[in-house]
């Protein structure tokens, strides 16, 4: 018997955390389409993703910024992690709010 190698992996759906926020109030909350975002990325639909979860960017961008800062460090490093940090932030407030108005 042949066993095929996708028989044993599994898609990032199985893994998808449900919002326990919306289970029990009915209302997303910040990080509601973070996960989908992600798998959506990760499948090269850069656009479908942006419009899932909007701050998926500048929250890539701080993380890749801070491990990158683990290994080469510069004089403004900290400055940078100040502004993405409040960028992506920002971007998850906004987002937030615009959700809460539809």
């Amino acid at each position: 018997m042949h066993l095929q190698p996708t028989m044993f992996l599994f898609g990032i759906n199985d893994f998808m955390l449900p919002c326990l926020n919306k289970r029990l109030f009915g209302v997303e909350c910040p990080g509601c389409g973070m996960q989908r975002s992600i798998q959506l990325l990760f499948q090269g639909e850069f656009v479908a993703a942006f419009k899932m979860y909007p701050a998926i960017y500048p929250l890539t961008f701080f993380f890749l910024f801070l491990l990158a800062n683990n290994f080469f460090k510069s004089k403004y490093s900290e400055t940078i992690v100040i502004i993405l940090g409040i960028t992506s932030v920002a971007t998850i407030l906004i987002n937030y709010i615009f959700k809460l108005l539809r």
